[in-house]
């Protein structure tokens, strides 16, 4: 795998510091591999005050993550409840709510719910109390804007202000990203244009595609000695892996 990196994306980078700093809720929705994830990482050094949920499956998740988070940031509530990470996983669901809710009031915090899954009517209950207790704004990030990724929490973003779309590459920046992968991961091949144009097509500009396609690429299978196999690699790869690029978040290097 190569390492992940930020690839011409100051403009998206500024438009979040912008909307993080008005302190409002907003969604930040893109498909699978476009590198929401990989954007929202990249500031976090920058943004002590947000509380990052890379895993927002469950209430009970959520608010064990906010709780190792307060935790680290020194919240002086959860220091005296918490002597360690292992008394947070101790608690009950309803307990670590409480914890976190009370702590939640100490700060000018922002939460970050990542990788929802498909949130249900309790879960946009439990985010509608966060941010109504102590106006902590919550944020998510989804693969859509539609009512079918953000589930429940949908009408908390129902304005279009309060979006923010992360999209693929256009064509130019896709062939220019396209390539620093290549050059990043060393990959050589006599037939190398035609690849890029296939990819291109393929991708069709989505970073998180092109590193995979790029790093398949590299597999014995596609290969005969400098020449890249591209019709079985593109029919391997649609078969095979495009369904799970949509389904779930893939590292991309953005």
């Amino acid at each position: 795998m190569m390492p992940e990196f930020i690839f011409d994306r100051e403009d998206e980078r500024r438009a979040l510091r912008q909307r993080f700093a008005k302190r409002r809720p907003f969604l930040i929705h893109g498909p699978t591999g476009v590198g929401k994830t990989l954007l929202l990482r990249s500031l976090l050094p920058e943004l002590p005050s947000v509380l990052y949920c890379e895993d927002s499956g469950t209430k009970h998740a959520v608010f064990c993550s906010l709780a190792n988070s307060l935790l680290r940031l020194g919240n002086p509530r959860a220091r005296i409840v918490f002597r360690n990470e292992e008394a947070i996983k101790s608690k009950s669901a309803v307990s670590l709510k409480g914890i976190v809710m009370d702590a939640l009031s100490d700060g000018q915090y922002t939460i970050v719910l990542d990788h929802l899954a498909h949130p249900s009517q309790s879960f946009a209950a439990a985010v509608r109390e966060i941010m109504s207790w102590g106006s902590t704004p919550v944020n998510a990030v989804a693969r859509s804007s539609h009512m079918e990724e953000t589930g429940f929490l949908q009408p908390l973003y129902s304005d279009r202000s309060e979006k923010c779309e992360i999209r693929n590459f256009e064509k130019s920046m896709a062939e220019q990203f396209a390539r620093e992968v290549v050059r990043c991961t060393n990959l050589t091949a006599s037939n190398m244009n035609e690849f890029l144009d296939k990819i291109l097509q393929f991708s069709e500009g989505n970073p998180g595609t092109i590193v995979a396609l790029v790093e398949t690429a590299k597999h014995p299978k596609y290969r005969s000695e400098e020449h890249i196999k591209i019709s079985p690699l593109y029919i391997d790869f649609r078969m095979n892996w495009s369904p799970a690029l949509r389904s779930r978040s893939t590292p991309a290097g953005v």
